[in-house]
């Protein structure tokens, strides 16, 4: 993985977002990937299930958006990068990301990892007394 290979994944990331149909992933995920949505849930496996959790967090293909994404880091065959989505047009809704991504020698990821922050939320967990 180099940096240039990460960007190309995020963009081919953002194409199969906004394409129809669940066949879209198929070059972009292995058929074992893994795939957390938070850093503490529990990986969403394999190709079919991958699938399903898309089209269940989206809109649809013609759902209106902008991302913007920044590589952090390389190393190996895992790359970071820092992300801003923004939904909407007049924007409704917008988050920061870091992504954790490994792809395996065919370019395909074989485990995913995103670290979402959403303004106006906390931070940390509430204090318990």
């Amino acid at each position: 993985m180099d940096r240039q290979t990460m960007t190309d994944w995020i963009d081919r990331y953002e194409h199969a977002w906004r394409a129809p149909g669940a066949e879209r992933l198929h070059d972009l995920f292995a058929a074992d990937a893994t795939y957390r949505a938070a850093p503490f849930d529990d990986p969403i496996a394999g190709l079919r299930a991958i699938a399903a959790f898309w089209e269940a967090e989206r809109e649809g293909p013609d759902e209106i958006f902008a991302l913007t994404s920044e590589i952090v880091a390389v190393e190996g065959d895992t790359g970071v990068a820092r992300l801003e989505v923004t939904y909407g047009d007049p924007p409704t809704r917008r988050y920061r990301d870091l992504w954790i991504v490994t792809l395996g020698a065919d370019g395909r990821c074989t485990a995913f990892e995103e670290w979402p922050f959403f303004p106006d939320r906390a931070r940390v967990a509430p204090l318990r007394v």
